[in-house]
């Protein structure tokens, strides 16, 4: 773009930052991994992809396309390995120019090692589902379930703590435990809904959740079970703020329901969490709706449907310790360049060139 005035002009453009490290998440490690490379390279950047070691075989026959299509040498590399063995080494590189990273709590220590090199973040959440006494209670069950639920609850975007109003809330925990009990419990092979979580450490945390839970009185809708790293599927009533399943993120198929008397009280108990991904809302009202989404201190908040991350070119950020920056295909692009300027000084009427 070039901009002029009597005496100056100048023209800037963006240009790539150089290598760019890439390192997805095990839960979406080709999709989440893809969202990231095409970005880089549309900048015109190079790319070094660290794979999760849970989805490393995806991410490596992924990369083999790419150099079987052509691409030159050099251009996507792929380096596998424990994040805590060789995680600093990598973030920490002097050739790394930018770093585009998702997952959990592993993001805050790269920020604070990272210096200066520009951080794109997805971290963890606790999207909060708000349900007003007005809406769709059929679909506010649907929309816990699968929030909740798909993915065995590893997902950000999951629903972690439904905030829910008490008029409505035997209504909608009878409709949700109904649903609930048609999930099918097993390994993926057998195209289950609950399969096991990632590790066996994982399920030991969730498990602490619950029994930390189970202590301070909150109400068992299932009776609880686990074999080895598979659980089944968990609605926890009568959450109360001091669990503390209200607000860690478990990542698995557990969901606690926390029953408010107000809008006010669900909205403080969502901004009172370190995290801010997304938030969901539940009314009829629409200008109620909106008026709720303008302050939940979450990056995207749905309305009416549960969270997601959407098409990839919608923008998709988290405030506080969910992430830093905004993805999408324009915004990631964009902060994968920066701007370079250059001043053209023009010579004045009276000056001559001989």
């Amino acid at each position: 773009m070039l901009c002029c005035s009597a005496s100056h002009a100048i023209s800037f453009i963006k240009v790539p930052l150089g290598v760019v490290l890439a390192i997805p998440p095990f839960n979406y490690p080709v999709n989440l991994a893809v969202s990231k490379i095409g970005p880089a390279l549309i900048a015109g950047n190079s790319l070094v992809l660290k794979p999760p070691t849970q989805g490393a075989v995806a991410a490596l026959h992924m990369v083999h396309c790419f150099h079987l299509a052509g691409f030159p040498k050099g251009l996507i590399s792929c380096v596998t390995g424990k994040g805590s063995e060789i995680g600093d080494f990598l973030t920490m590189h002097p050739g790394v120019n930018c770093i585009s990273f998702t997952g959990g709590d592993t993001g805050i220590a790269i920020s604070k090692k990272a210096g200066m090199v520009p951080l794109q973040m997805e971290l963890g959440g606790k999207d909060a589902c708000i349900v007003l006494d007005d809406a769709d209670l059929d679909l506010v069950a649907a929309n816990i379930v699968k929030g909740g639920f798909s993915y065995s609850g590893q997902r950000c975007t999951a629903v972690k703590v439904v905030l829910i109003m008490e008029a409505v809330a035997d209504t909608v925990v009878e409709k949700v435990n109904a649903k609930v009990a048609k999930l099918k419990v097993g390994p993926p092979e057998d195209d289950c809904d609950i399969t096991p979580v990632v590790t066996e450490s994982s399920a030991n945390f969730i498990e602490g959740l619950v029994m930390d839970a189970k202590e301070k009185g909150a109400t068992f809708c299932q009776e609880y079970r686990r074999e080895g790293n598979l659980i089944w599927p968990l609605l926890l009533d009568h959450v109360r703020p001091d669990m503390r399943i209200a607000w860690e993120e478990p990542f698995g198929p557990v969901l606690p329901v926390i029953r408010i008397n107000s809008v006010e009280e669900g909205i403080h108990h969502c901004n009172a969490s370190n995290f801010g991904l997304q938030g969901c809302v539940f009314t009829r009202d629409i200008n109620k709706a909106i008026m709720i989404s303008d302050a939940m201190e979450s990056g995207t908040v749905q309305i009416n449907s549960a969270p997601a991350r959407g098409p990839d070119h919608f923008p998709f950020q988290g405030l506080k310790d969910s992430g830093i920056g905004s993805q999408g295909i324009t915004n990631s692009i964009n902060m994968m360049t920066k701007v370079k300027s250059t001043v053209i000084n023009l010579p004045s009427p009276s000056y001559t060139m001989g």
